[in-house]
């Protein structure tokens, strides 16, 4: 009887919230969770700031390796591939790569723009280079960079420098070739580049020593200082980069910068996790035990804070108005679950979409973090998850049954 009222009252509950939030659709339950990968491989995506599902939203791209729990090497290469979730979800495999990490593989992505451009790093010789395959004739260009992120009009992409990664982040960086800068707390010569997607031409549009030219709490000579964790706004015109250094708790600060590496500014002092641009003009960003808004107007302060929580992978969902969040969990307590949720900003409205555990092997930098990836209409939700007893895998999430969504694939 306890349970019928209970699940009466929830009921109730979620109708009421749907009538204050005219896009939600009351139900009763967590929405429907599948595997479309499984063993004996591993299969993963990685970051969730990059397409992973074509502009169709019927291939979703992925990565397979043969082994868990461990850095890999300049010997492990992966294979790469896509899903037509259409098709009983059969892998069709695209190429391979000797440039990945497990936290974001291999930049893998669709190319902005395109339907039938696939992107991802790759180790060439002594340098770190990116791929760019044609599904359709399977043909492949080599550009000389590899990317970070590309802009929203696929034409420009940003590019860091890996071995400066692998010297302070691992799990975030390529194996098989050493920094040449490796002792040196900020130099010239590297930094973050722009590169012409179509050409290859690049340019270095701020250095490393630029930016540790910058006063900063607690500077100190000898601090080494690297970039990571490169992002356009959504309309191309600036981006955002993240300036780390030797220190206790990872010190970090964000700076933006014009497309053309002019008008650099201080977007936040305050430390960064994880961040999503909102618009061309406003960044969310979690740090220090909550997510706030940034507007890029050099302040370096936070306009907004918009709740308090765990530290998580935000990503704003399409189509409603910037009224939705998407965002996740690390593993916590005795269960090790990570929580993947939404949450509607203006009544301050948490909805579970599921929680998965996460065995205690998963840890440090070979974790498997959920990194929740929308599709191209925002109904659908990809993770990486290790739950189902067979390693890494890839599961989605139904959310139509949750929110309804207006928007246009891109």
């Amino acid at each position: 009887m306890r349970l019928h009222i209970r699940s009466v009252l929830f009921v109730v509950s979620l109708c009421l919230f749907a009538i204050i939030a005219p896009n939600v659709i009351a139900q009763d339950s967590t929405p429907p969770v599948r595997a479309i990968t499984t063993g004996p491989n591993f299969h993963w995506f990685g970051y969730y700031d990059k397409y992973q599902f074509d502009p169709n939203d019927r291939y979703v791209l992925g990565m397979k390796v043969d082994f868990e729990h461990r850095l890999p090497t300049e010997r492990d290469a992966i294979k790469i591939g896509m899903i037509d979730i259409a098709n009983d979800n059969k892998w069709i495999e695209l190429g391979e790569s000797r440039a990945w990490s497990w936290q974001q593989g291999c930049m893998l992505q669709w190319r902005p723009g395109s339907d039938r451009e696939v992107v991802w790093n790759d180790r060439e010789g002594d340098r770190f280079v990116c791929r760019v395959l044609d599904v359709k004739t399977r043909k492949v260009r080599t550009l000389p960079r590899a990317i970070g992120s590309i802009s929203p009009d696929g034409k420009l992409a940003l590019c860091e420098d890996f071995s400066r990664i692998w010297n302070f982040r691992a799990g975030y960086a390529y194996a098989g070739i050493p920094d040449p800068y490796a002792e040196e707390p900020a130099p010239a010569e590297i930094g973050v580049w722009r590169m012409d997607m179509d050409t290859g031409k690049t340019r270095l549009l701020v250095s490393i020593a630029d930016l540790a030219k910058i006063p900063y709490p607690g500077q100190m000579p000898g601090h080494r200082h690297y970039v990571n964790h490169l992002s356009w706004n959504p309309d191309g015109t600036r981006f955002l980069m993240f300036n780390r250094w030797e220190g206790k708790g990872q010190p970090t600060r964000v700076f933006t910068m014009a497309a053309d590496g002019s008008d650099l500014r201080l977007l936040s002092s305050r430390g960064a996790s994880h961040w999503t641009w909102r618009d061309p003009e406003h960044v969310l960003i979690w740090a220090s035990g909550a997510y706030r808004l940034y507007k890029d107007d050099g302040s370096g302060e936070p306009k907004e804070e918009l709740w308090r929580h765990r530290n998580g992978h935000q990503t704003y969902v399409p189509g409603t108005k910037n009224e939705w969040l998407l965002t996740d969990t690390y593993p916590k307590g005795k269960k090790r679950e990570q929580v993947v949720y939404l949450y509607h900003i203006p009544t301050r409205r948490k909805v579970e979409l599921g929680r998965f555990h996460s065995p205690r092997d998963y840890k440090g930098q070979w974790r498997c973090d959920t990194h929740p990836r929308l599709s191209r209409d925002g109904t659908k939700v990809v993770i990486d998850s290790p739950h189902g007893g067979n390693g890494r895998q890839m599961y989605m999430i139904d959310m139509s049954g949750i929110i309804k969504t207006e928007t246009k694939t891109p």
